[in-house]
């Protein structure tokens, strides 16, 4: 059975983007290679992604969730009906406005590892739900002091307990199960 986690890299004050969408600040901080054994080790157990489509139901540069570089089966949130979409060997599938479903299709594509969730939204609104087994983050040196929160507007209380928690360079890797 796979497991739904929120995987995200993030600002000390929780924030996954600057207020008009950059991620410019995740990079450029000094890493070790135990870093990148954390990293790694995620992106080895990701069977799935679920994630919002942009507006025009497309696929375009630089918005391919891990930068392209998992092959694995990606289902986006949208508003509206749209054919499957393939690039790089990667099949994308819009779901319409049924969230619980994009997961029950992304867990089943998974198999028993696990699927991924994109974005501040999707990610909200699978917690709210209960559809949230874990939460991974990857915590960065600086505070933006404002944009795009990964958790505001969650509007309710979600007790986690710790699994693991590491730091090797410059980076934070906590990793909570979501207590249901």
């Amino acid at each position: 059975m796979a497991t739904v986690i929120i995987h995200a890299t993030v600002t000390l004050d929780g924030f996954m983007a600057d207020v008009d969408g950059g991620v410019d600040w995740m990079f450029g901080f000094p890493s070790a290679p135990e870093d990148e054994i954390v990293v790694q080790r995620v992106m080895n157990q990701i069977g799935a992604i679920v994630g919002g489509a942009n507006k025009t139901q497309t696929i375009e540069e630089g918005e391919q969730p891990y930068g392209g570089m998992l092959k694995v089966p990606v289902y986006l949130m949208t508003r509206r009906e749209h054919s499957p979409i393939e690039k790089d060997g990667t099949i994308y599938t819009f779901v319409v406005d049924d969230l619980a479903r994009a997961v029950a299709s992304a867990k089943a594509a998974a198999g028993d590892k696990w699927v991924s969730l994109l974005g501040g939204q999707v990610s909200r609104a699978c917690l709210q739900m209960g559809l949230v087994d874990e939460i991974h983050l990857d915590v960065v040196p600086v505070l933006l002091g404002d944009g795009i929160s990964l958790f505001a507007g969650l509007g309710q209380r979600v007790n986690l307990e710790r699994l693991e928690t590491s730091g090797y360079a410059s980076e934070a890797h906590l990793r909570y199960r979501v207590e249901h």
